[in-house]
């Protein structure tokens, strides 16, 4: 068995393994010489960062190219998304919750405000990336510092 079949066949292990992919088998995955292609679709932003995670993490991996596209499944009307969203965002305590506001359109978020931390900027797309029926988000939040 060649390395590049010991280095997919430990991804897909990997997968089949991970709670946070519920559906490894519409994950492809290839790779020649330590670089890794990863096609095929999932259904959210949190499980597609999980994936290439899991990939980056399997020794002998130099790099990995993220071709995987995103698939919502039980398809989540936009107004539903944001409403979670906001809940998540106002659920999390180091996101201002009151500067940051959230609109969707055809399961794409946008991300708008200002904060005064980075910080605070990771946490609010931290906070949305991992809902169900997110099929990307843009931030446009402002980082507004004192000086």
């Amino acid at each position: 068995m060649s390395n590049e079949n010991l280095i997919t066949d430990e991804i897909r292990a990997r997968l089949e393994r991970d709670d946070r992919v519920p559906h490894p088998a519409e994950v492809a995955v290839s790779e020649r010489h330590g670089a890794v292609i990863l096609r095929g679709s999932v259904g959210t932003l949190h499980q597609r960062r999980a994936i290439v995670k899991i990939a980056r993490a399997v020794p002998g991996v130099l790099a990995v190219e993220d071709e995987l596209g995103i698939d919502p499944r039980d398809r989540w009307q936009d107004n539903e998304v944001r409403g979670a969203a906001l809940q998540a965002l106002m659920s999390t305590d180091a996101v201002p919750a009151d500067r940051i506001d959230v609109t969707v359109s055809n399961a794409w978020l946008t991300l708008k405000g200002e904060v005064k931390h980075p910080y605070e900027n990771d946490a609010a797309f931290e906070a949305v990336s991992a809902l169900p029926g997110v099929g990307g988000i843009t931030s446009e939040i402002k980082v507004i510092t004192a000086g």
